[in-house]
C-alpha cells in the first residue's frame, strides 16, 4: 500500500487555498514534530484498531485463518481510508474526492481487488492460510478499520474551523 498511496499523492492536484497560506518559514524543518506526530498517532490508533479486531477474533473464537483474514483485512481497509483521508489535511473527505486524481479510483479498485481475491478465491485463500469471511466479520473490520481513522476527520475539522 505504501508505494501505491505515494504514487496516488504525487498526481494530486493542488488544494485550492494553497497559494493563500503563508509560506514556510526559512528556519523550519521539512519535517517537524507537529508533521511528524501527524503521522505517527493515526498508525498507532490504527494498530490499537487492529490489534482490538485480533482480540475480538480470540474471544469469539474464531479460527487462527479467520482472525487472520479479519485482521489483513482491517489493515488493507485501514489504509485505504487512510488514503481518503490523507488526501488532504486541511479539508474533509467528500471535498478531496472533487479533486480529479485518475489514479486514486484505479489504485483502490486494484487493491481491494486483490483484497477479495485473498479472501474468496479458494487457492488465494489457502495460499495466504485465512478463510472466507462472513458479512459480519468483514463488516465488523471494515467498521473497525473506518473508526481507527475517520477520527482524523474530527480532528480536521476542529482544527481548521477557527
Amino acid at each position: 500500500m505504501g508505494p501505491t498511496c505515494s504514487i496516488v499523492y504525487e498526481n494530486e492536484p493542488i488544494e485550492k487555498d494553497a497559494m493563500k497560506r503563508p509560506p514556510r518559514k526559512m528556519t523550519d524543518t521539512f519535517l517537524n514534530i507537529r508533521e511528524l506526530s501527524i503521522s505517527i498517532v493515526p498508525g498507532l490508533i490504527i494498530t490499537a484498531g487492529v490489534l482490538f479486531i485480533y482480540q475480538y477474533a480470540i474471544a469469539e473464537g474464531y479460527s487462527e485463518q479467520t482472525t487472520r483474514g479479519m485482521v489483513f483485512t482491517a489493515m488493507i481497509f485501514a489504509n485505504v481510508f487512510l488514503c481518503l483521508v490523507n488526501r488532504s489535511f486541511v479539508f474533509s473527505v467528500f471535498e478531496s474526492l472533487r479533486n480529479r486524481n485518475k489514479l486514486f479510483p484505479v489504485v483502490i479498485g486494484i487493491t481491494l481487488a486483490l483484497l477479495f481475491a485473498i479472501l474468496y478465491v479458494p487457492a488465494c485463500a489457502a495460499f495466504f492460510k485465512v478463510d472466507s469471511l462472513s458479512l459480519r466479520q468483514l463488516c465488523y473490520s471494515v467498521l473497525v478499520a473506518a473508526v481507527s481513522v475517520f477520527w482524523f476527520e474530527v480532528y480536521k475539522w476542529l482544527r481548521y474551523r477557527r
